[in-house]
């Protein structure tokens, strides 16, 4: 008789991913990048789902809202969400960020955004002499509380008197476990350096907080070097001693500002991926390119996907898919390392589905 458990197969895992392809490029770049991940994970047991959702500036247009009332309890069920991009010249930015990325953000206590900051090979960098050596940073952001909170308000609204407020909230808890992230990170990695992000000879309050918070994570990391600096002086060495950086953690606020200026050091705003994390895995994780909307080359089929497509990467990596994450990296690099296709804003001719094939391609 033979063995019953021989007859057994192993049951498949079916992972169910969220789509909000969003406005502009979005809708470019992600149906690209579903391309890509698709080929990726195709000899993989499980399988991959992807419901679309089709929230952003155009639903916001027709309804008032930018996504539906019971949008995050939706949301709540899948595994992962990929977004791409949200923004639109007739809505008000305040609006299509508050009302869509911000809210899944801090719904899903996505406390984590993580953005790498490489060159990658083949591609010119605008800095003068560096090469892909020289820069290959990881941000690891504050992406929930900081000076995003939502809180302060308007007064007095269209008199000479009008008041407005901002106020940035930060809690030891919040810093706390942004600042272990980012070591547990930095010691991963082969350098173990890390850079804090601070202000806190001009913000006495919230940014002392955030050094005595770090400074006392530190000392559970005697083999990670940790050093302080001041943001304004953390942007120029970005500029002119990247190869000194490695892992960066910051606010909300200045993580924003320093992965722009990141990803123009790269190359291209294109090729830029982030990921919002909820480490303990309660919510969905939400995976992004860092680019906006972009309503100038909209529609026209240019947009760089290698950001998006990143993202996709990252995804997968979240969702214990470590080699294909592997090589799905491996293949944007061949691409974009050789004589492969190259969109415009990388000094190339090419479409967003040319370099998105050339690199569905390169997984083989």
């Amino acid at each position: 008789m033979k063995d019953s458990a021989n007859l057994m197969t192993t049951p498949q895992k079916t992972f169910n991913i969220a789509v909000i392809a969003g406005d502009g490029i979005g809708q470019e770049v992600i149906p690209a990048g579903i391309d890509v991940l698709r080929h990726a994970v195709r000899h993989e047991s499980s399988t991959f789902t992807f419901t679309e959702f089709p929230w952003g500036c155009d639903f916001y247009r027709r309804t008032g809202t930018m996504m539906s009332a019971d949008a995050l309890d939706q949301l709540q069920h899948f595994d992962a969400i990929y977004l791409g991009a949200v923004g639109d010249p007739a809505v008000p930015d305040h609006v299509s960020v508050w009302e869509l990325i911000l809210p899944i953000r801090q719904r899903f206590d996505q406390y984590v955004n993580l953005r790498p900051m490489r060159l990658l090979p083949g591609v010119p960098g605008p800095l003068a002499g560096r090469g892909p050596a020289d820069i290959d940073m990881i941000c690891v952001r504050e992406n929930s509380e900081g000076e995003y909170s939502g809180v302060g308000g308007r007064m007095h609204a269209g008199t000479p008197h009008e008041i407005a407020e901002q106020t940035g909230i930060f809690t030891r808890r919040g810093v706390d476990r942004i600042a272990r992230y980012a070591f547990e990170l930095a010691a991963r990695r082969p350098t173990r350096r890390l850079a804090s992000a601070t202000k806190s000879n001009a913000m006495q309050h919230t940014m002392v907080l955030w050094d005595e918070a770090v400074d006392a994570m530190a000392k559970q990391y005697p083999d990670v070097a940790m050093r302080k600096y001041h943001v304004d002086a953390l942007v120029a060495r970005m500029v002119t001693h990247p190869g000194t950086l490695d892992v960066i953690v910051a606010s909300n606020l200045f993580g924003d500002i320093l992965t722009d200026l990141g990803a123009a050091i790269s190359g291209s705003l294109g090729v830029a991926p982030g990921a919002n994390i909820n480490p303990e895995r309660v919510h969905p994780s939400m995976f992004e390119p860092i680019h906006g909307s972009a309503p100038d080359i909209a529609g026209r089929g240019i947009a760089n996907p290698v950001g998006a497509i990143w993202a996709g990467a990252m995804m997968l990596e979240h969702l214990g898919f470590i080699d294909a994450h592997d090589r799905m990296v491996r293949a944007i690099e061949r691409v974009v390392g050789g004589d492969g296709p190259r969109t415009p804003d990388l000094g190339g001719t090419a479409t967003t589905k040319d370099v998105a094939a050339s690199i569905a391609d390169a997984l083989d």
